[in-house]
């Protein structure tokens, strides 16, 4: 009889400060923010994606990001890291400090042009000029760069995305890359994603990709209720660490129908279930989760929240 083995350790990287605080339409104040971001860290957290260095007019929520990077700026044990979409997005960040960039490519052409309003090709060249900036600045060595590989499964506009066709957006984004260590997230941006396609994306992916150069992560939404188990199947096939937003808070506008990504308490029972060391502590988690689920205006998606406290353990 095989037993599937657990690896001993996952990276959890709480995107409910980014992903999560701008599905919110109206502007959180930043006190609050700083609040649950706070909450996060006494739990244990110590990857978060703090927000994303975007034009205020095209989401307010973003409006006080340098404010909140200050905030937290001593903090040696964290890595924070903010989204960039582009590369005056990517210098703000830089100057502020943060040493993590993440950068989103979608695979489907409709949903990029939906995202960002410009084709795949568009963006990769966008990375480039990113990578470019890090030569420049002589920070290659120095700052990590994530790329999100949005709709790596499906899409809302053209369906289900073949692995073949990730592989494709991929392989161009590696021409970029010009010696900057990368970490690479397929996202499944509408939840859409069953397991056996997880494991089989990331199977196939990290045959053609597999090198030292690139670390792997997963990004799911819990739509239809296969966040956990997602995110299980890409730790088994490759993934080390794992995106989550405590409460389940968030989902992408650019994806009708998408509800919150999955949330961190759920997948940190599953993890703590099999031993495996995350560093957060769940009853502190949950506290936060509380904060945050009490924010007006957010959407909530949370399974062990609602279970009595005194089962969880």
């Amino acid at each position: 009889m095989t037993i599937l083995t657990p690896p001993t350790r996952v990276d959890i990287v709480e995107v409910a400060p980014r992903d999560g605080f701008q599905s919110i339409r109206e502007p959180l104040p930043t006190a609050d923010k700083i609040r649950c971001i706070e909450a996060l860290i006494e739990a244990g957290i110590t990857r978060l994606e703090i927000g994303s260095f975007v034009s205020p007019r095209a989401i307010p929520q973003m409006a006080d990001i340098g404010d909140i990077v200050a905030h937290f700026t001593r903090r040696p044990a964290m890595r924070f890291s903010a989204l960039v979409p582009n590369l005056k997005g990517a210098q703000l960040a830089l100057d502020s400090g943060l040493r993590e960039l993440v950068y989103v490519v979608s695979v489907s052409e409709s949903h990029n042009q939906g995202n960002v309003r410009q084709s795949v090709d568009a963006s990769l060249d966008g990375l480039a000029a990113i990578v470019e900036l890090l030569h420049e600045r002589d920070l290659q060595d120095a700052v990590c760069l994530r790329l999100d590989l949005g709709t790596s499964f499906d899409c809302p506009y053209e369906g289900t995305i073949d692995w073949h066709q990730v592989d494709a957006v991929l392989g161009k984004a590696r021409d970029a890359q010009r010696n900057v260590s990368m970490e690479v997230a397929l996202c499944d941006t509408t939840g859409r994603a069953t397991p056996y396609q997880v494991a089989e994306h990331f199977t196939r992916l990290r045959e053609q990709h597999g090198d030292e150069s690139l670390k792997w992560a997963f990004h799911g939404h819990d739509t239809y209720g296969m966040g956990v188990a997602n995110a299980l199947f890409a730790i088994h096939h490759g993934a080390t660490a794992i995106d989550a937003a405590t409460a389940g808070l968030g989902g992408c506008p650019f994806a009708p129908g998408a509800t919150g990504n999955t949330a961190t308490e759920d997948l940190l029972y599953a993890l703590h279930g099999g031993k495996v060391h995350t560093g957060v502590s769940l009853p502190r988690l949950l506290e936060a989760a509380d904060l945050i689920a009490a924010l007006p205006g957010g959407q909530t998606a949370s399974h062990l929240r609602h279970v009595p406290r005194d089962r969880v353990g």
